[in-house]
């Protein structure tokens, strides 16, 4: 068979989704038409910003401008359809007729740039949506002369459920739970099921009660002699992405109804061999992003505009996938493994045990460590201070401008708003820098950033008092100071790392990685004298780790260690590496483990007794959520533990958070995290967890 190439569809989100319920759901149905709405202006936004071609969206629902991280993601949505519509196109192209059916496609643009391109040589495209939905589109496009000459003669005013039936293209106003209805108007709109013919459902059959979805995959299995089925939906209803994503559609009052039965790519996959279809494969859209996206597409998309929501980009990817189905098709419909490039993963990370998250014991209510992007550092023993970071502040969203300290005394921790002395104009409320504490008075702020537009906001001293008044934290006071910027090249930087070294007997902070805003990604490194905060060259040799930020790093044995990060590609790292001293400088050495660390990133870490302790972060093993991993530094071997969070009342992101160790207790005390999660608004956890860890830190 000849081969082709095409043109890119672009192909979009549902937009009103033809839904779902039990008979007379009418209002549950505009509840669901408005979530269509809010995504076609969405795709809308991500078009006009390059993301994907689409001139004809903005005629059928106009324009408003959206954030980055919503565009990625109706990108990679608009991606995958596209990938398997054009499959489809291909592999059918030998075929004298051929079928696309649009279940849920609201004001969708699909057909008008197909036929814009000139790839309905031989293939009609049918729209199902409700009623009134259909009717709207249809009136939009007889108004507008360039839809209206695409469809050409609609044959004047149609009745019943044909909103416009034109040559090769057929519009219908039906609801798709009503399954006998669905068959009487398609029917009547033409419908032939001897010929290869493309089922399409984004987010649209997770609207419907299962047993309703059910009977409509089955149906097109058993009624269609040559059929293929293309889905789209969210899944991991249960982790705290998916929590917080479940409760996004509970407040609109549009239940995700599939979750909790098919709640994984595997159960999705099972549901439909069980409903008569004999090929299926199915991914998460790390995994498409990754292995059915040419490599100069992803760098195109990742340099279309100022981003650094990697977390929630990645997090969103692995709780929406994307479904191909076939049956009786010659050869075989499989266009998620025609361009496979890495294997499969598995799935299934194997945990050595759980750790029990329990919520700090606090003398009183805490307030202002709701943040992300933060850190946390211990000044001095029992007494934690945490800066910068987004999160709430007098009841609003906003880049944290005050600084808080907790100090525990007998047992509980207290919570406390610090005054800061000379508030100098370039603490500028940070996100995603470091502090080092270098003595009981004094700590080295070191990068961050405002917005990812913006350079690096160098370096600056806090000076605090050397005693702190344990019965009352709001006393203590951090003093600002502007450094002379002779090192700031150096400190122009965010999600890098500072941890103190050790060369001749002299303190250093060795500066590493991150990103800024000309470099979405550095692997450069800096030795800052800690006394003369001047820059040393220091000889370094063995192999240099790849370029990454979002790193954890530990200071060990006068050297320091890397572990994990975010590469150059946007895909997590699962390499250690250790900076290790020698007579004149310093090696970099792998650190071997076994099994393999997980890749993953914005995680914390700490060294405790030749003990390896990475902390939370994000990783593509959508399976799971990451915990805490205990690495033997002597043996090489990795452990995974999981974090219970049956006594927490919230859903715990542990990404964009920090962590600090207390080694005499072994108690590990996580402070802030999460993020803007997609479309589903901001999560920050609201108060500072405990974990103790003698059993695992003595167990093996």
């Amino acid at each position: 068979m000849a081969t082709r190439s095409w043109p890119s569809l672009a192909t979009g989100p549902r937009y009103g989704t033809a839904l779902a319920g039990p008979p007379g759901a009418a209002a549950a149905a505009l509840r669901v038409q408005g979530t269509g709405g809010s995504s076609a202006v969405s795709k809308c936004s991500a078009a006009a910003r390059g993301y994907i071609q689409d001139r004809f969206l903005q005629l059928l629902v106009g324009r408003r401008r959206r954030a980055p991280l919503v565009h990625r993601g109706y990108y990679i949505r608009a991606r995958a359809v596209d990938h398997c519509i054009r499959d489809f196109l291909l592999k059918t192209q030998s075929h004298s007729r051929t079928q696309i059916l649009s279940l849920g496609a609201g004001f969708d643009s699909l057909y008008f740039r197909l036929k814009d391109i000139g790839l309905l040589h031989h293939t009609v495209v049918y729209e199902v949506d409700f009623p009134s939905v259909a009717c709207q589109k249809a009136t939009l496009i007889k108004r507008m002369k360039e839809l209206s000459a695409l469809v050409g003669d609609t044959g004047g005013e149609e009745l019943g459920v044909i909103a416009i039936s034109g040559e090769d293209y057929k519009l219908l106003g039906v609801d798709l739970s009503e399954l006998s209805e669905l068959e009487r108007a398609f029917e009547e709109a033409g419908l032939d099921n001897g010929i290869p013919t493309l089922f399409i459902a984004e987010v649209v059959l997770t609207y419907m009660e299962n047993s309703r979805s059910d009977a409509l995959i089955q149906w097109a299995a058993e009624h269609f002699s040559q059929a293929c089925f293309l889905l789209y939906e969210q899944m991991h209803p249960e982790d705290p992405f998916g929590r917080v994503m479940q409760q996004h559609f509970s407040q609109l009052n549009s239940v995700l109804h599939s979750l909790a039965q098919y709640p994984d790519c595997g159960a999705q996959q099972r549901r439909f061999f069980e409903k008569g279809w004999t090929e299926c494969s199915v991914m998460d859209m790390n995994e498409f992003f990754t292995c059915c996206t040419p490599e100069d597409e992803q760098q195109r998309v990742q340099a279309l505009e100022p981003f650094d929501e990697y977390e929630e980009w990645h997090l969103k990817c692995s709780h929406y996938f994307v479904l191909t189905a076939s049956k009786g098709m010659e050869p075989s419909w499989t266009p998620l493994l025609s361009n496979m490039t890495v294997p499969h993963r598995d799935e299934t990370v194997r945990m050595a045990g759980s750790i029990t998250a329990a919520v700090c014991a606090m003398h009183s209510e805490i307030s202002g460590l709701r943040r992300y992007g933060h850190h946390s550092v211990l000044i001095k023993p029992n007494v934690i201070l945490t800066t910068g970071g987004f999160g709430e502040e007098d009841g609003q969203h906003c880049r944290m401008r005050n600084f808080h300290v907790l100090i525990k005394h007998a047992g509980y921790w207290k919570a406390g708003c610090v005054k800061k002395e000379n508030p100098d104009k370039r603490w500028a409320e940070r996100l995603y820098h470091t502090v080092s504490c270098l003595s009981n008075s004094l700590a080295l702020v070191v990068g961050g950033r405002t917005s990812p537009s913006s350079a690096g906001l160098g370096m600056l001293w806090l000076k605090f008092p050397e005693t702190c008044n344990a019965s009352d934290p709001d006393d203590i006071t951090v003093e600002l100071v502007s450094l002379q910027p002779a090192a700031e090249p150096a400190a122009l930087r965010w999600r890098h790392s500072t941890t103190e070294v050790i060369f001749k007997g002299e303190k250093y902070l060795f500066l590493y990685g991150g990103r800024s805003a000309m470099e979405p990604v550095l692997g450069d490194w800096y030795f800052l004298h800690a006394r003369e905060l001047s820059c040393t060259v220091i000889p370094v040799e063995g192999p240099v780790p790849e370029s990454r930020h979002s790193h954890s790093a530990c200071s060990w044995k006068g050297g320091v260690l890397i572990a994990g990060g975010l590469g150059a590609a946007e895909q997590p790292l699962g390499s250690v590496f250790f900076l290790r001293e020698l007579e004149h400088g310093f090696q970099w050495q792998t650190v071997e483990t076994h099994p393999p660390l997980i890749p993953r990133y914005s995680h914390t870490a700490h060294v405790h007794d030749g003990k390896l302790l990475l902390v939370g972060g994000v990783w593509f093993h959508s399976s799971s959520v990451p915990g805490i991993t205990v690495i033997d530094l002597m043996t090489g071997l990795c452990l995974d533990y999981t974090i219970d969070v049956e006594h927490l009342e919230w859903p715990l992101m542990l990404h964009n958070h920090s962590s600090v160790f207390l080694p005499n207790e072994k108690e590990l005390l996580l402070i802030g995290g999460g993020g803007n999660c997609f479309s589903f608004g901001t999560h920050l956890n609201p108060k500072p967890v405990s974990l103790s860890l003698s059993n695992i830190l003595t167990s093996h």
